[in-house]
């Protein structure tokens, strides 16, 4: 059991940014902070960024939060992390980072997925997955074949938040959903996979060592105990961003279901068993607890969309456009907007898919392009989630979570086009943080995750609104046929 008097540390690393959160011993939130990010682009369809700057904005974050609270800083008896999934960084047998790490929206990699999946006909049984660009293992073949002088260094190959968790407890670690995206382990055996590694010429030497989430994997080293005027504390295995989020709404048992809204956005599922679908390009990943795994869908640009059409338009900031929107109305907008921004995943496997504004006269305004984003964002969640139903998935409600998840505006336009209620609840948008802090608890005190990862409290329900309803049912049609009619024209590696 935990006292209200300790607290829990959850650090997410995201694609924006770092966020740190505090959660005493009954899961109350003391307080957050969070340092921000930025992507690099340098070529088209890369997308990477440096490991130093996660641990620059990692120490950011905490020393905003340790200035405010440090007393409950002091008393963190455990830290979990969550973070960003599918990214490679690479170090060499000194633990140096030998380029910035490839990040999980990164599109190089279609030419690598084909050769892999060729070298290992039965991949897809044994990942669950089709190969993708966004996944880790291609691009580790792009790096054999167009980088021989930094694969010739590798010694290990880490994802994101694990390469934090080196520089926290000098170990190699990670934890099962996270590991579950490389296309490197076998989902049903939770355990590396021989034949996926020699495909890449890789073994698992250069692999870290498996936990499941709710393990302890070392203690903090005393340089960052120091530094944020804490104990020597376990550090837990932690999760992928999806799988903490998760457990930091409470979804972990079979058939509940979240939908995030954050830079990307997914469809969450929980099952008790190994249940994989590529063929619709649906994730089959393990969930970060014993003996549980998911389903999943993805598209990769989400709340990312909004913040660029608020930059686009010259709005004062997303919370003012959202409120733009909100007083026009239930009124459709007239434009269709396809929000392939980087590429997609679920469930066209298209890394080449662009962004698209279709409709648009002289009576556009911003108004409507804030609008048609959001419910193009919509749109492209109901593809995933047609997706999840013909693997037989049943879905009753979504928890949401994110950042969007602060938009009841938004909320509203989901629940109607998706025709499921959309369950808002308090904390829901730290959901990922949140859910590392509760496996830190279970890693130091061992209570099971019924006991620890309870629901949040509901802050409302919001239905699926019966006029907004009509009038995305032709639209959603419509906006299908128009990725049908521009696919062929999206640029190809060998156009």
């Amino acid at each position: 059991m935990s006292s209200r008097t300790e607290t829990w540390l959850g650090i997410d690393l995201g694609t924006s940014g770092v966020k740190v959160v505090l959660v005493d011993g009954e899961d109350h939130i003391v307080d957050q902070a969070a340092a921000p990010l930025a992507v690099s682009r340098p070529q088209p369809l890369w997308s990477e960024q440096a490991p130093a700057d996660w641990l620059a904005a990692l120490r950011a974050a905490m020393h905003e939060l340790r200035s405010r609270s440090p007393e409950q800083v002091a008393a963190v008896r455990g830290i979990g992390l969550s973070g960003q999934m599918h990214g490679a960084c690479l170090v060499d047998d000194a633990g140096r980072v030998l380029r910035d790490a490839i990040l999980w929206n990164d599109g190089r990699c279609a030419r690598e997925c084909a050769a892999l999946e060729a070298a290992v006909p039965n991949s897809r049984e044994i990942t669950g997955n089709l190969a993708m660009p966004g996944f880790t293992a291609p691009k580790l073949l792009w790096v054999r074949d167009h980088e021989p002088e930094v694969f010739a260094k590798l010694a290990r190959v880490l994802l994101p938040k694990d390469w934090l968790r080196l520089q926290l407890t000098g170990e190699y670690a990670s934890d099962m959903s996270d590991s579950a995206g490389t296309l490197w382990l076998d989902v049903a055996e939770r355990d590396w996979s021989d034949d996926m590694l020699a495909a890449c010429d890789l073994s698992r030497d250069a692999m870290p060592a498996l936990f499941e989430g709710n393990q302890s994997t070392g203690q903090l080293r005393d340089e960052f105990a120091s530094e944020w005027g804490m104990g020597n504390v376990p550090v837990a295995a932690g999760a992928g961003d999806n799988a903490a989020g998760a457990v930091g709404v409470g979804v972990v048992q079979p058939g509940q279901a979240f939908l995030s809204l954050g830079t990307s956005g997914v469809s969450f599922v929980c099952d008790e068993a190994f249940r994989p679908n590529p063929a619709g390009a649906v994730h089959a990943f393990c969930h970060c607890l014993p003996d549980t795994w998911h389903q999943m869908s993805v598209i990769l640009s989400a709340a990312s969309c909004l913040s660029w059409v608020t930059k686009l338009v010259g709005a004062a900031d997303e919370a003012s456009l959202l409120a733009e929107v909100a007083q026009r109305g239930a009124k459709s907008a007239s434009v269709q907007f396809l929000p392939y921004l980087s590429g997609e995943r679920t469930p066209h496997n298209d890394p080449h898919a662009q962004g698209v504004f279709f409709g648009m006269t002289h009576s556009t305004d911003r108004v409507e392009l804030a609008q048609a984003v959001l419910e193009g964002v919509a749109f492209a969640f109901a593809d995933g989630q047609r997706a999840l139903l013909d693997a037989g998935t049943k879905i009753e409600s979504y928890d949401l979570i994110g950042g969007g998840a602060r938009s009841e505006l938004w909320a509203s336009i989901l629940a109607s086009v998706l025709d499921r209620p959309m369950v808002l609840r308090e904390g829901g948008d730290v959901g990922p943080a949140n859910g590392a802090a509760r496996l830190a608890r279970m890693a130091v005190t061992g209570e099971s995750p019924r006991d620890v990862c309870i629901a949040l409290p509901v802050r409302t329900i919001v239905e699926p609104d019966a006029v907004r309803r009509d009038l995305y049912a032709a639209r959603l049609d419509h906006y299908r046929t128009l990725y049908a009619a521009l696919q062929p024209h999206f640029p190809r590696d060998d156009a």
